[in-house]
């Protein structure tokens, strides 16, 4: 498969080649798409593998919208649920009378989120401060966090989900401007905020606000929070053979991606003098990819928002 220019605002399903290299063209069964976005990866399996079923699952609606119409030259092959990830047991039992041969779960942010003027996932448009995947959930947007934590948690949530050094600086000014009266409430503002904390270099990649703006997003979409019990409910779910796939954007949520593959490969992670094992480690999967797969250079400079990626992969073995 040969890299195209892609057009502009186009997405460009992250490490696509691949993350296809592991799953066979005579593969049968289902394949969970269980963070669908705009359906490039599904629609790559349905292409490569006749004899697949996909059922894709989002929380965000817009998404799955585009994704139905990308997908419905697949007709019955397909079938699409809004529900978030961390509900993947509850989507997927009722199919589990067919293989489920495959799960995929691809953590970054869609073109079409991060390119949306009213979403608040980007600096680059004066936007209320939501970030939410689900814009219809009940959950809180990171305007309403902001408003509502301290200056200890602020800064510690920023620190622990982007290592940005200046977080405590950063929830200082947040909260020295919300008891004024002056919460921050737009993207245009937090960024700024955060520039002027952070300071910055001409030759700097990447603009100073993106890791705050990154470690928010996770914050209140819990995407730390509901990973690890996601992996152990897919590997559940999987059949004998099955693959698990996990493409991510964040050194801590590799961090638990590669924990959690190898807890489940048998390698417990105890100190060695304790007597009892309480890690949890069983043999389930064998674990294929000992190092993450990253973009070639290709793949990042046609598609620079790929340069965090990391694909990891695993599978589940007979008990």
């Amino acid at each position: 498969m040969m890299l195209v220019e892609p057009a502009q605002n186009e997405h460009v399903s992250v490490l696509l080649e691949e993350t296809l290299s592991f799953f066979p063209s005579e593969l049968s069964g289902i394949f969970v798409d269980a963070t669908l976005g705009l359906g490039g990866h599904s629609e790559a399996m349905l292409m490569k593998c006749p004899k697949v079923f996909v059922l894709g699952i989002d929380q965000d609606k817009e998404a799955l919208s585009h994704a139905e119409s990308r997908l419905r030259k697949f007709d019955d092959r397909v079938t699409l649920v809004h529900s978030n990830f961390e509900n993947l047991r509850d989507v997927a039992e009722p199919n589990t009378g067919t293989p489920i041969v495959g799960i995929l779960a691809d953590l970054g942010v869609s073109s079409l989120q991060l390119d949306s003027e009213k979403r608040g996932f980007s600096f680059r448009f004066d936007a209320p401060l939501d970030m939410r995947m689900d814009t219809k959930s009940s959950g809180e947007t990171v305007a309403e966090f902001l408003m509502t934590r301290s200056e200890e948690e602020i800064a510690n949530i920023i620190y622990q989900f982007s290592e940005e050094r200046a977080s405590r600086k950063i929830a200082r000014w947040i909260v020295e401007r919300r008891e004024k009266g002056e919460p921050v409430t737009t993207t245009t503002q937090l960024a700024s905020l955060v520039a002027r904390a952070v300071g910055g270099r001409a030759k700097d990649k990447i603009h100073p606000a993106t890791r705050t703006f990154q470690a928010l997003r996770i914050a209140v979409n819990r995407e730390i929070e509901i990973l690890e019990e996601f992996i152990d409910d897919a590997v559940g779910l999987l059949s004998d053979g099955g693959v698990i796939a996990i493409i991510t954007f964040h050194s801590l949520e590799d961090r638990i991606v590669k924990r959690s593959f190898l807890r489940l490969s048998g390698k417990c992670s105890c100190p060695p003098r304790l007597p009892v094992c309480s890690c949890g480690a069983e043999r389930k999967l064998e674990v294929l990819t000992k190092k993450p797969i990253v973009p070639g250079e290709t793949e990042m400079r046609l598609n620079p928002r790929s340069r965090s990626a990391k694909l990891r992969t695993a599978r589940k073995i007979a008990n």
